[in-house]
Order: structure tokens, then sequence, then C-alpha cells
């Protein structure tokens, strides 16, 4: 199979945006029916084999346990109880109104009763309308999903290998409904005092000194997929430090500055892989030198995962 197939924007923009709607859905109703945890680990989506899964949650007002996933192979949604209870329906011609009504009618059948707290999208340019009037987000290509999918597991394998390199405080890899990226984040313990004017989601979010490596489809702001790091709160300079490859940029973005490595540039390198993972790593330490982790003790890496001192020394020799 091949490494990062082309997955240019504007072949799948129509596409992309029901399916971004339709996991909005899935992953609100996470928000209701799990317990919170630190960071709000706990609302965003994981992979499976097939694709990605709310994980198990509930029960929620007597009801069973359950789980959604998303089967991007067979291309359908499928809601399981902790009984071992099912029921399904295809992705393929429904409109984001469609979607969330079938999806609040498999969870009914169940015995579930769950629904998003606040059924509208989140952060989108038509947040102000409620999923069950949307009937303008109605195109799902197959093929095209297939290939988000098929980006989705190598880059999600990808990350898997960066965090194996750090023995702190990391995040899973996580693949987020709202802004529907996929990332993963190192933890220093310094807190962060957010301004009284911070939201929930960032207060929480970023209640801790931290460095992030992710990746993203596109949107209206990057028209074009793209690995990205950053560290939050930035430190001065870090706008100025290298980055490897030479491709690689700092981009302002919302008062901050965030890395950049265009996907089709790392593409064309003759190892994509090994490309990414020293992109990564040399933002990583940019961040990491500039705020001092590494003379407060939290760089905390472990090559190839290992923390055991006499395997590293006996590695390291």
């Amino acid at each position: 199979m091949e490494l990062f197939p082309a997955l240019a924007l504007e072949d799948w923009r129509e596409t992309k945006e029901t399916l971004h709607r339709f996991v909005q859905v899935v992953g609100k109703i996470r928000l209701a029916a799990s317990p919170r945890r630190n960071h709000w680990w706990n609302v965003p989506f994981h992979l499976t084999g097939q694709g990605i899964t709310t994980r198990p949650m509930g029960p929620v007002n007597g009801g069973d346990a359950f789980c959604v996933d998303f089967d991007f192979v067979a291309h359908q949604l499928v809601v399981r109880t902790l009984a071992g209870r099912a029921v399904s329906f295809p992705l393929t011609g429904r409109s984001v109104a469609d979607f969330y009504r079938d999806t609040l009618t498999a969870l009914a059948a169940l015995g579930i009763d769950a629904a998003p707290q606040h059924p509208y999208p989140y952060d989108l340019p038509d947040a102000r309308r409620p999923f069950a009037e949307d009937h303008e987000h109605r195109t799902y290509d197959p093929a095209a999903v297939g290939c988000y999918w098929r980006v989705l597991s190598q880059v999600n394998l990808l990350l898997e290998a960066y965090a194996a390199g750090y023995a702190g405080k990391t995040s899973p890899v996580h693949h987020f409904w709202h802004t529907f990226d996929i990332a993963v984040t190192r933890f220093s313990e310094r807190e962060v005092p957010q301004p009284p004017t911070a939201d929930p989601v960032t207060r929480e979010a970023y209640s801790r000194e931290v460095i992030s490596a992710g990746f993203w489809f596109g949107d209206d702001t990057v028209p074009a997929p793209a690995f990205y790091a950053y560290a939050a709160p930035e430190p001065p300079g870090l706008a100025a430090r290298p980055l490897r490859p030479q491709t690689a940029t700092w981009s302002q973005a919302r008062g901050s500055h965030i890395a950049l490595l265009m996907y089709d540039d790392a593409r064309a390198t003759a190892d994509p892989w090994a490309t990414v993972l020293d992109f990564y790593d040399s933002a990583y330490h940019a961040g990491a030198e500039l705020t001092g982790w590494d003379h407060r003790g939290e760089c905390r890496e472990c090559p190839g995962g290992v923390t055991d001192p006499e395997l590293a020394a006996a590695a390291g020799g």
C-alpha cells in the first residue's frame, strides 16, 4: 500500500465537510456520555482496524454501556451495546440531518438515552444551524473516505512511533472531531494560568505547558494537508529556531506560531516517514530548549521507548 497517497483538499472537500459534521454528531454524544478526564482526553476518537471509535461509554440513565464506531471499510455507522446488541446503517446517501436522526434512532432502538447537549456544529461556518436542519451537507464519496482512512491510519502509526520517544506525561494519539485533525501531546507539569476570557475547552486543554505534534487534512486557513507542531504557551524566539527539513516553516496562526511541513513536501522526499519524524523532533527540541524542559528535568526522552537505564546504556554503547 502506498505510503501517504495523494490527498488534495479540493478533491474531496464536499465529502470532508459532510464527514466532519457526522463525526461531530457522534463526538458530542461521546462528550455527553463519558466521564470527564484531564485535558478532555475522554472526548476524541481512537482508531480501530476499520475506522474510528468512541470507545465504550455509559451506562446512561440505567441503559447498557455502548460504543459507536465508524466503519470506513464497509462505510457504516455501528452502535453496539455491552450485551452484544447492535444497530448499523450506511453512511452513504445521507445528509447531516438524516445522519443525526438515524443515529438517535439507533441509540433509542438499543434503549440508550444519550444525545448531544448542544446539537450544533462546533467552530464551523454553520455553527448556528442545528444538525437536524442541515440538508445541505450530504456528499459522501466512499473512495475519498477510504483514502482519508488510509492516511489517517498511517499518520496514527507515525505519531505512535513519535510518542514512544518521550517518557513524560503524554496523551494518547487522538483524532479530534472538533478540528478534524490527529495529534499527540507531550506535557510538562508546569501549570499555565489562563486569562479570564479563555473558554472552558481552552482552559482545560492548556492548563499545563505542552508541545503538540499532529496532522490535519486542510481547511480554509491552510487549504492543503499538513503535518504540524507547536508549543503552548509559545516561548519567545520560537519562530526563529531552525526546522528540518528545509521546506518546513513557522507560520503565524491566531496570534502564535505553528511549525508546518506540507504533506506533499513530505511525500516528495526519499523517506517520508523519517522526514516527518525528523520534522517533529526538530520542532519539539525548538520548544523544549526555549522553555527549559531540559534544565528542569522534564525533557524525559527515551529513544525507542526504553526507560530502563541498563537497557538504554547498552543500546547507546
